[in-house]
């Protein structure tokens, strides 16, 4: 038979499979375009009540066998202890910055920014104390009058600033969304697990069960190790400013979390904030002060190492791009997302360029404790 008759050097047969292919293509991209949008709203909750459920998993699965193999009632349990820590402590926290916020964008907004006048024992301190007073004394008379002057420049930025901390409430409705999350991941968990395992052996045959188990440790590394004592150092740093009835502690709180995430030491703004306590209230509760608070900024120090063992894998800037852009693109939530998504992407990358090159190991990490014995990866639970 004649082959069908052919236009621009191409069988008909061939271009009607390339024409209905390009529309089952097309069709199937404007689907999943479609999808995306309906379900980008609530990627960050998906994100995070994920990564909640992940982290605290272990939490779970000890609480049911000691309740004697009861799931669902240690998956209530844990949700209800993690909707405590949101709706009380966290609130608080976002809360007081929206204060401290709100109450310097109203002091540029309306000129009245003040530098305090230095009290006159400033002078009585030995060797600095005539420096100190006379450099005091100009920032309280000249700075505030430069300050003012830069006020309509600066309140747009704070303007701005002020929208995303006015944010925090629709922030925390989502820390509580994604936490109801968890608490419903836990029983169907280890099924999730199987499905995605299975993916993954189509993706990666060779490594699906330890890239599985790298990306549930490197979860567990950073929320318990980065996150979680970020917090724990912020609330503790925030009760002590409270008591101390420091201006602004909501904002110096959200910073001790800040840095804290981010890796940086909180003693940049820390030991200002000592001396400047000295400078303006009395001898005995200043060395209280002190005394709380360089423990607690010296917090993470202490307890890292015990919570994350010989310490995390993940480089310093993957956590401070993970926290500058996840902040940028989700808010106050991302600040909390961004470091443990890119922790994770970064760790999972890092094994795959290994095995390319032929070492099947993390850089720079023999034994590593993000990859346990190989005896342990033959089973490889719920991560």
């Amino acid at each position: 038979m004649n082959q069908p008759a052919a236009r621009n050097g191409l069988p008909s047969s061939i271009r009607d499979d390339a024409v209905h292919l390009a529309i089952r293509l097309g069709l199937l991209a404007g689907l999943a375009y479609w999808s995306y949008l309906l379900v980008q709203p609530f990627i960050p909750i998906l994100l995070w009540g994920t990564i909640l459920a992940v982290a605290l998993y272990p939490v779970h699965q000890q609480l049911a066998r000691g309740l004697g193999g009861r799931p669902v009632i240690s998956a209530i349990l844990v949700t209800l202890a993690s909707l405590a820590l949101v709706i009380g402590p966290a609130s608080w926290l976002a809360f007081g910055l929206v204060e401290a916020l709100r109450w310097i964008s109203e002091q540029f907004g309306e000129g009245r920014f003040v530098v305090p006048a230095p009290q006159e024992a400033v002078k009585n301190w030995p060797l600095v104390g005539g420096k100190v007073f006379d450099l005091w004394d100009l920032a309280s008379s000249n700075l505030a009058q430069a300050l003012t002057k830069l006020a309509p420049y600066a309140k747009p930025w704070l303007a701005a600033i002020l929208g995303v901390a006015r944010s925090a409430g629709g922030e925390i409705l989502k820390f509580l969304a994604a936490v109801i999350l968890a608490g419903f991941l836990f029983i169907p968990g280890p099924r999730m697990v199987a499905g995605l395992r299975a993916f993954l052996a189509h993706v990666v045959p060779e490594r699906s069960e330890e890239f599985l188990m790298l990306a549930g440790e490197t979860i567990r590394s950073v929320s318990r190790g980065v996150i979680g004592l970020a917090m724990l150092q912020a609330l503790l740093a925030g009760l002590g400013f409270m008591v101390a009835d420091i201006p602004g502690a909501g904002l110096f709180t959200f910073l001790v979390l800040v840095f804290g995430i981010a890796q940086l030491p909180s003693a940049i703004f820390l030991i200002p904030l000592i001396i400047w306590f000295w400078f303006t209230r009395d001898v005995t509760a200043a060395t209280l002060f002190t005394l709380y608070i360089v423990p607690v900024g010296l917090l993470d120090n202490i307890l890292k190492p015990i919570v994350m063992g010989r310490g995390s894998r993940t480089p310093i800037a993957v956590i401070v791009l993970g926290v500058i852009g996840g902040t940028l693109a989700h808010g106050i939530l991302g600040l909390f997302i961004g470091p443990v998504v890119l922790a994770v992407g970064w760790t999972l990358l890092a094994a795959w360029m290994q095995e390319e090159v032929g070492h099947p190991e993390v850089p720079g990490a023999e034994e590593s404790p993000l990859l346990p014995a190989k005896s342990a990866r033959q089973q490889i639970s719920f991560p």
